[in-house]
């Protein structure tokens, strides 16, 4: 029944989507008007989204922390009416720590996303056994600080002081146990608590869920499939998922369904709705205001800025948040291109910061990871980890791309798989082919990663676990060098 009337309520929502989102931008601007920043852009002369482009710029984390100084600094009304009631923590880029706020009407988003998306599943598969047995979100702490008297923490912990009650009795790990900071550590005791346990749902970053495998696996023979027999449903988010299904899906011995979500401190923004490969449902009816900015034009003074209505399908576009957190035109860093419009669908593709454009050629995400993927398909082998860097000054010969990955089974030819690697980039991206081409560039070379090498430069770089996220690509050689230490020899 509940599964029933959260689909129909989707349904209507995504049928009225633009007047849904209009709706939303009048809230917002109503509800912040008297607020700082709506004095400081004249929120009372705005009517409707062109209006509010005109008064409100584009502004990433670090064009909204002074206002966030202030409400650390104990001000009130500043970005939204009141103060937070959580500051979710996160890593920057180059302001360090970001203070993402979390307001009591934006609680409802984070909230809501994850229930309707496990909703939405058991309406279209039947499936509510999950339900019947244990759930483990592999998440942050949920232990909580304070900063500026507001309580802080991963968003992951904060839900967890959230989580409804129907799934709150069957949650594991424990709440002690899910307070360790130390990843290792942590990751041991979830497996000692998890392993005799009839585990059905299991959620959480790919990466960090097939090291949670690998340790069962280790600790008792068996394949996760067998070990847990009821295990039907497997939720994740984070990054994209197709470089690590396949290990995943191995590692459990048997299908299992899956459900992809796309979380994020600033709001939960999508859900899979249908099968694998139809996209993600935008959240259009939740307090968030959306606005695209085509990559073409991602970082000019005045870029042009499309509303919902205004997309096409199958461009690229920074995605740009207005909220009920405060959050005002938030670049938010990712890129996502739109697969429907009725409903709108979209499937994340990259960050506005991790591309490679070294030589001009503009390497974004989801041109890697489809190469990678058809590389795969037609030479063979499964990758547990991959990043990509420019070396643009190499010892000898032509500049080039170059692949770190690790290997869970390594490719029938190694040198035929990068040339294929090379072949289906160059189909993806014009302007990688021209400079192969010109011969500017030479083809790219794959340098192995050893067996957990990737574990262990983020347990170097002090990111191991959590929500952490190894960045697929980069402009600069700093991962690149750094991983220098951790090559297969």
């Amino acid at each position: 029944m509940m599964a029933a009337r959260a689909h129909s309520a989707l349904q209507r929502y995504a049928s009225q989507a633009n007047q849904c989102q209009r709706k939303i931008l009048q809230q917002l601007i109503a509800r912040a008007e008297g607020t700082t920043f709506g004095d400081d852009h004249s929120f009372a002369q705005i009517k409707d989204g062109i209006s509010y482009a005109q008064h409100v710029p584009i502004r990433d984390y670090e064009g909204h922390a002074p206002y966030i100084k202030q409400i650390i600094d104990g001000q009130s009304n500043v970005l939204w009416p009141g103060k937070p009631l959580y500051f979710g923590k996160t890593s920057g880029t180059t302001s360090g720590i970001k203070y993402i706020p979390i307001t009591r009407d934006s609680m409802p988003n984070h909230l809501n996303g994850a229930r309707n998306a496990l909703l939405s599943y058991v309406h279209r598969s039947g499936n509510a056994s999950f339900l019947d047995g244990k759930l483990i979100f592999l998440s942050g702490s949920p232990k909580l600080t304070e900063k500026g008297g507001i309580k802080m923490g991963r968003l992951s912990g904060i839900v967890n002081h959230h989580v409804p009650s129907y799934l709150k009795a069957n949650q594991l790990p424990s709440y002690a146990t899910n307070c360790i900071e130390d990843w290792e550590t942590k990751l041991d005791r979830i497996v000692d608590e998890t392993i005799k346990k009839d585990m059905r749902l299991i959620s959480g970053i790919p990466p960090w869920m097939q090291m949670y495998f690998d340790r069962l696996m280790a600790k008792s023979g068996k394949p996760i499939g067998k070990m847990f027999p009821n295990f039907s449903l497997l939720v994740h988010g984070g990054v994209n998922f197709s470089p690590y299904k396949a290990k995943l899906m191995a590692s459990i011995g048997r299908h299992v369904d899956t459900i992809e979500t796309y979380p994020a401190s600033e709001g939960f923004i999508a859900f899979q709705d249908k099968g694998d490969g139809e996209g993600l449902m935008l959240n259009v009816n939740d307090g968030i205001y959306y606005e695209f900015v085509p990559l073409k034009e991602f970082g000019k003074p005045n870029p042009v800025r499309l509303p919902l209505h205004s997309v096409s399908l199958d461009e690229q576009y920074a995605i740009i948040l207005s909220t009920n957190a405060g959050l005002w035109s938030y670049s938010l860093g990712d890129t996502v291109k739109f697969i429907s419009t009725n409903p709108y669908r979209i499937l994340v593709t990259g960050r506005t910061k991790h591309f490679i454009s070294a030589f001009g050629e503009h390497v974004i995400a989801e041109e890697v990871e489809a190469s990678l993927r058809e590389a795969i398909r037609r030479h063979g082998g499964s990758v547990v980890e991959f990043t990509v860097a420019p070396q643009i000054n190499p010892k000898s010969g032509l500049p080039y791309h170059e692949w770190f990955i690790e290997f869970d089974q390594l490719p029938k030819n190694k040198a035929e798989f990068a040339a294929e690697l090379d072949a289906q980039l160059q189909a993806r991206n014009i302007y990688y082919r021209d400079l192969m081409e010109g011969n500017i560039l030479k083809q790219a070379v794959v340098s192995p990663v050893r067996p957990g090498g990737f574990i262990e430069y983020m347990k170097a770089q002090g990111r191991l676990g959590g929500q952490n996220k190894l960045p697929r690509l980069s402009n600069g050689r700093e991962i690149a060098d750094q991983l220098q230490a951790f090559l297969k020899n």
